[in-house]
């Protein structure tokens, strides 16, 4: 199955988190039955991986946007702990620091985006600044529809800079995150993640879906599609995300550069010193 076209928001497209079910399991049962097809796909992102930091024609951004509870420290942890920190990086964008308030919404990000054989996680991201300011009435819709436009731009710099952009909304239910809040105070290993705002914010969740729906709709694009995942369950959300981030990876086309040195020439001159070497010790 293809998760790529199933749960992209197409270009243009009006965006309707209510009819998507963040219970949807795919073909699959339980996470006992997916485990083998999440193991594939993880070893294909490390595969990929070494590819594209060996290659240095293309990267990858990763962004991850949810509710709170929706999972993206798990994907953080579960899915993409697949690759090789060397070569990825994860970045998470809280409250902007008054130097980050004085600046333009997006100076705070771009240092952030990957380089050539890079793959940079964004664990909330420059989408913030049509969110939550727009939730909370920090900016009016002249401003937010304009910050549309700015991360359009933004994002399809670094696409011209050969940047494969990948955007996930990570879609569960209110249920399932009163759930989760639930789990997390009964956990001393997660109950310190736990607020007061947690539970305020509850009271604005229309509010987000309509500015989550919006913002997906004003920038879906070719070049940095969003993509809603049913995160109710978490193997599913894992199985999902590390299907469409391998296979937008293969797509790239990448391939190991050729060698820069002779190998022939390496091989005699270095091979037959230490084959000598072995002879003389042995005799």
């Amino acid at each position: 199955m293809d998760y790529r076209e199933q749960f992209a928001v197409k270009p243009g497209d009006k965006v309707r988190l209510g009819h998507v079910d963040p219970g949807y399991k795919g073909g699959h049962e339980n996470a006992e039955k997916a485990a083998d097809a999440i193991a594939h796909f993880k070893q294909k992102l490390g595969e990929h991986q070494s590819v594209l930091y060996a290659e240095k024609r293309h990267s990858v951004l990763i962004v991850l946007q949810a509710l709170d509870a929706a999972g993206k420290d798990g994907t953080v942890n579960h899915v993409f702990s697949a690759f090789n920190a060397q070569g990825a990086r994860v970045t998470g964008f809280k409250q902007p620091t008054p130097e980050e308030r004085a600046h333009d919404f997006l100076w705070r990000v771009h240092p952030h985006a990957p380089g050539r054989g890079e793959i940079a996680i964004f664990n909330r991201s420059h989408y913030e600044d049509v969110l939550v300011t727009r939730v909370h009435k920090l900016v009016d819709k002249d401003t937010w529809t304009t910050r549309y436009r700015r991360i359009n731009e933004f994002e399809a710099l670094l696409a011209e800079n050969d940047t494969a952009i990948l955007k996930f909304f990570l879609h569960i239910d209110r249920d399932q995150q009163l759930a989760r809040f639930a789990e997390r105070l009964e956990d001393p290993g997660r109950n310190w993640k736990i607020s007061e705002s947690d539970y305020s914010e509850r009271a604005l969740w229309d509010d987000y879906i309509a500015a989550f729906e919006d913002a997906m709709a004003a920038t879906s694009t070719g070049h940095a599609p969003w993509y809603v995942i049913p995160a109710n369950h978490k193997w599913f959300r894992n199985l999902a995300v590390s299907q469409i981030v391998a296979d937008t990876m293969h797509d790239l086309g990448m391939s190991y550069p050729e060698p820069t040195v002779d190998l022939a020439e390496i091989r005699r001159k270095y091979h037959a010193e230490v084959l000598r070497e072995k002879k003389h010790d042995a005799s």
